[in-house]
């Protein structure tokens, strides 16, 4: 059986002289990475000495000290472009290096070729496996995946739909941000259902734009540009993300009021503006916040060509952020000029179709029988001991596995822990500790926790226990759930009603978007626990009748 092989020698000249002209590898597909203990390139090649020759003329490159050449004999061309674009991730992932690499360098859509798995799990595997083993790398494989700064790479590869949507937003901004400022910027707007990949592509397009920054012939070149998002655990992600990018700046991923307040200030204009999870923008006055106008996509497009957003109606979780069609619609009528996309294809959950209507109907109130699924792992406990200590034993075998929970528990920013109790007190949980500079999931610790929508919101896990608290309830004479909004102790969602036609109503939708969001967290399965009694037996009924 052939074996990957890396070879290693000082990248320089004479090493390079030195290397026998009659070796196979010199003239067969393989891959390389340079690096030196700070900055690292990886790419693929099929003249090994060639290459080699033409990196050391690029003045970047020679800051490189070492060279590494990785050969298996069954090799070919679409192997190695895949395979360059896997390490790239990985080390990315791996927070060692600052990585030299443009995106156009790698390969966005991996086409199906001849034994692709194979080289994709078996042959990757244990190029990883001996990178490690020489110090070229720190973490195995399995540490990088779980990581949320691996997950949001922008290179990342991408679905023919999510590369489609890429190519037109990069062509809408190309034509608009060349176009002469008007009082409002262009608006290109993305919807899309939680785990459909919306982030992944922001991601892509972002550091694309930025890459092409540099170059004098681009309509891009020396454009100010943004990704906003107002969140704060995934604006820790996208600056992690931004140290390990030669063209990204931490400088560049910001909340929208610091950036608002930021250019109004300076009386400056933004060229382009980037906001992921857009339904987290204020559509209403802020002062606890600082936002003092009435809605932050507005000012956005008052403050820039184009303003890229993509959202999920499905997943505003404050009323101040309420977002209604015609709010929108009055929005696009004021921009330049306006497109569309919607995403579809679910990426996070590893389930079936019928777990996902499951969800859905939910979100509408309406409880079903448990759908069973081969694949995913979808239960009911009828204690929260039981369940964390599964989700304990989940995140032992494949890390990344966490307990959530609804907002109905009291926590107040004072440095002291509050608890989530079980129903008879014999058990308990600490709540929604969130005080650190890396992602709530990320902190080993925090197996011990139980997070909140605010701590989890566009991240994935492995396997999520939900906890149902007190505002979700079961009718058991009318047969359908019940949401008790008093119950619910996230005050922030609540304030902010002016304008509102049906407030009960709109914080019952709030209540259950959290839902929506905290159930479709899990790639490989989903477990849950309700604290109201008569929701925790129909649903264990349910799931005993469809076992």
């Amino acid at each position: 059986m052939s074996e990957v092989e890396i070879v290693s020698w000082q990248f320089r000249e004479d090493s390079i002289n030195q290397l026998n002209n009659r070796e196979s590898y010199l003239n067969y597909p393989v891959i390389y990475l340079l690096n030196n203990a700070k900055e690292a390139y990886i790419g693929e090649t099929v003249y090994f000495k060639k290459r080699m020759r033409a990196h050391l003329k690029i003045s970047e490159r020679q800051k490189l000290n070492q060279m590494h050449l990785i050969k298996h004999d069954k090799f070919n061309r679409s192997a190695t472009f895949h395979l360059e674009t896997k390490l790239i991730n990985y080390f990315l992932g791996d927070e060692r290096y600052k990585l030299q690499n443009k995106s156009k360098t790698t390969n966005e859509f991996s086409h199906n070729y001849h034994n692709k798995p194979y080289f994709e799990q078996m042959i990757f595997k244990d190029i990883w496996k001996e990178l490690v083993t020489k110090g070229v790398v720190t973490h195995e494989q399995h540490v990088i995946e779980n990581k949320d700064i691996f997950k949001l790479s922008p290179f990342k590869e991408l679905s023919l739909e999510q590369l489609d949507l890429k190519e037109k937003v990069i062509q809408f901004c190309e034509k608009q941000v060349q176009s002469e400022r008007s009082e409002y910027g262009s608006l290109f707007v993305v919807r899309g259902e939680a785990g459909v990949g919306k982030s992944v592509v922001l991601s892509s397009i972002f550091n694309t734009i930025q890459e092409y920054t540099k170059e004098a012939s681009s309509p891009f070149h020396n454009t100010e540009n943004y990704l906003v998002v107002n969140h704060e655990e995934m604006i820790k992600t996208y600056k992690g993300i931004a140290s390990q990018l030669k063209y990204l700046k931490a400088k560049n991923f910001v909340k929208p009021t610091p950036l608002i307040n930021q250019l109004k200030k300076k009386d400056r204009k933004a060229d382009i503006i980037l906001v992921d999870e857009a339904h987290l923008l204020l559509t209403r006055s802020d002062t606890y916040n600082n936002f003092h106008d009435q809605n932050q996509l507005e000012e956005l497009l008052k403050l820039a060509k184009v303003v890229v957003m993509v959202y999920d109606a499905d997943q505003v979780l404050k009323l101040k952020s309420l977002w209604q069609e015609i709010t929108l619609e009055n929005l696009i009528s004021k921009s330049g000029h306006a497109e569309f996309y919607e995403l579809s294809n679910q990426f996070r959950m590893q389930a079936n179709d019928q777990v996902i209507e499951w969800i859905n109907e939910f979100k509408q109130k309406r409880l079903l029988p448990l759908p069973v699924d081969e694949n995913y792992e979808f239960k009911v406990y009828g204690s929260l001991k039981e369940m964390h200590e599964e989700i304990k034993k989940k995140n032992s075998r494949f890390g990344l596995s966490r307990v959530v929970s609804t907002f109905d528990y009291i926590h107040k920013k004072d440095g002291d822990i509050y608890y989530i109790k079980e129903d008879s007190g014999s058990y308990q949980i600490p709540w929604n500790i969130t005080d650190s500079k890396y992602t709530w999931a990320e902190r080993e610790s925090t197996v011990e926790e139980a997070g909140s929508i605010y701590t989890i919101q566009g991240f994935d896990l492995n396997y999520v226990g939900v906890i149902l608290g007190p505002s979700i309830t079961y009718d058991e004479d009318k047969g359908q759930l019940v949401v008790n909004i008093d119950a619910y102790k996230d005050i922030g969602a609540f304030t902010g009603t002016e304008g509102i036609y049906n407030v009960d109503a709109a914080k019952e939708r709030i209540i259950l978007n959290s839902v929506n969001i905290l159930m479709k967290r899990g790639i490989k399965g989903l477990y849950l626990y309700a604290s109201d009694e008569a929701l925790r037996n129909q649903l264990l009924n349910f799931q005993k009748e469809g076992r």
